[in-house]
């Protein structure tokens, strides 16, 4: 599966990082959502920016307790069970919901 498209690619764009700082989770949307299809592990991606060939993204991670956090893309690339959720979308506020915060 291809983990980064190019409208993924151009919300990101529209979304650097620190753009949305201080704002307040029902105003931020998260971009895409990623999780580990055989094990723990889900990121809900709200901002992100291209570090050269890689990406570098912030959003709400949840393993064993979720937090606010970046990740690189090249990260999810390095393990063969991290998916993209096609179907999920919503804002940082519903992603807190999903994760029972």
């Amino acid at each position: 599966m291809k983990l980064i498209t190019k409208e993924i690619e151009q919300k990101l764009e529209a979304s650097p990082l620190y753009s949305k700082d201080g704002e307040a989770a029902e105003n931020v949307q998260v971009v895409a959502k990623f999780f580990n299809a055989y094990g723990t592990g889900t990121w809900y991606i709200t901002e992100g920016e291209r570090n050269g060939e890689d990406w570098l993204f912030f959003g709400l991670c949840s393993i064993h307790e979720a937090e606010l956090g970046y990740v690189a893309l090249s990260d999810f690339e390095s393990v063969s069970s991290i998916e993209r959720d096609l179907h999920w979308t919503g804002t940082l506020a519903d992603a807190k919901k999903a994760e029972g915060i």
